[in-house]
């Protein structure tokens, strides 16, 4: 399997090459030659597999070049003692994503990623430093799944004030190998840090950079995981994805072309709303993020849709995709009602991806099922919930993080300020 950069198609890269560079030398995406197929083996199966194997299954084909059948087959054992259950509430299903440490989705592509470079770095004696920008969830899943990782270090940028303080405990709480940065910025100011910082060509040369955003491909390809083994589950139903930076579609879409059967996806926004604007309209206009309830989604230039671009047209997105943006307000009443009725709790990202079904109710009365992606679990959010639905449990994982303290150190947005900590 060969990775070219969405804006260079003559340069290619291996596996290892583009997940340990993160960024392309461009500044582009790396994408594949082509995305690989189930067997028609394994796509009858994927109902009857359990996840490990899936996930072996899925991701095998992308990396089989660079990490050997019995070390990938250790990876996912070690990665994943937990699942992505379905859970029929209500007229729909919800794919619980936030069954791992960290109590979110990005555990899936964090702990595959933080072992498979513990492999591919074998032998290495320059530490690997890794940047990541988050707007929530990504930078505590980032620092639990590298945390005592020997050779690498990791650098979690977020924008100051604008995380949950469960999140910013998760974030900056671990210390050791993690080095917590709090941007005076939005998340689009942290991203676009650590994009200048992959261009410096002087840093690069001192520094072994890489990146665990979900602009990093092997981020992307264990996410794909959880959409094959639902639609195994749950064939031909419409999945309504929280959208943000917009990995999480991306890798929703890898499935999809795998062969996973799936109908479609909504792109649930809340009001930054870039992408489903560009759906209704064929033209793509980044904005200023506005802050929201859904804060893991407040961006308005998302890095990934520059993938989906490569892959897709704007007619073959239309046909895939429907756009939905969804106001506070809206969560808000979605989060009480869905309490209300069946006690279920959402997260708000997880709510703005239940509004948008009922957005397009009339696709459930063609008789197709309805999944929401549960991306968070409520309890990262309580501050919102309680005044909502009274008070929510709380797992022991995330107990245990609300005891640490926060370390983390105020940047400006600025390069060279990000350079002084690096």
């Amino acid at each position: 399997m060969r990775y070219y950069s969405t804006r260079n198609k003559n340069e290619a890269a291996s596996f290892a090459a583009a997940a340990l560079k993160g960024l392309a030398p461009d500044g582009g995406l790396y994408v594949p030659e082509e995305v690989p197929q189930f067997g028609s083996a394994v796509k009858s199966s994927l109902g009857s597999m359990n996840y490990t194997d899936i996930a072996f299954e899925t991701i095998r084909p992308w990396v089989e070049d660079d990490i050997p059948v019995q070390i990938l087959q250790d990876i996912v054992n070690s990665a994943y003692p937990f699942s992505a259950p379905l859970v029929r509430t209500g007229d729909r299903m919800v794919l619980e994503l936030f069954h791992g440490p960290t109590a979110a989705f990005k555990d899936f592509g964090a702990r595959f990623m933080a072992r498979a470079f513990s492999y591919l770095r074998r032998g290495e004696d320059k530490p690997l430093k890794i940047l990541v920008a988050t707007s929530g969830d990504t930078g505590g899943a980032v620092a639990d799944g590298f945390f005592g990782v020997e050779g690498i270090t990791v650098t979690v940028l977020y924008p100051k004030g604008r995380v949950s303080p469960l999140q910013e405990r998760q974030i900056a709480g671990l210390k050791g190998n993690i080095t917590a940065l709090a941007v005076e910025g939005s998340f689009d100011d942290c991203q676009h840090l650590v994009k200048q910082a992959f261009s410096n060509e002087d840093l690069s040369k001192r520094l072994d950079l890489s990146s665990a955003n979900s602009i990093n491909i092997a981020r992307l390809i264990p996410q794909a995981v959880y959409y094959a083994a639902a639609a195994g589950q749950l064939p031909n139903a419409i999945f309504s994805v929280p959208s943000g930076n917009f990995g999480n579609l991306t890798a929703a879409l890898y499935a999809y072309k795998m062969g996973s059967p799936i109908a479609r996806f909504i792109a649930a926004s809340n009001i930054n709303k870039t992408v489903p604007d560009y759906l209704e309209s064929g033209e793509y206009r980044t904005r200023l993020p506005v802050a929201t309830l859904s804060n893991a989604m407040d961006v308005g230039a998302p890095s990934n849709f520059e993938r989906m671009a490569s892959h897709f047209s704007w007619e073959k997105m239309r046909e895939l995709l429907l756009g939905a943006s969804v106001t506070d307000e809206q969560t808000r009443i979605t989060i009480s009602e869905v309490f209300s009725r069946w006690g279920y709790y959402l997260d708000p990202h997880s709510a703005v991806g239940w509004h948008a079904i009922d957005m397009y109710h009339e696709l459930l009365a063609e008789g197709k099922e309805a999944v929401v992606v549960s991306t968070a679990h409520p309890a990262k959010f309580s501050e919102t919930l309680e005044p909502i639905t009274g008070p929510v449990p709380f797992p022991p994982t995330l107990q245990k993080a609300m005891e640490r303290n926060v370390e983390a150190k105020t940047i400006p947005v600025n390069l060279d300020a990000l350079i002084e900590c690096l």
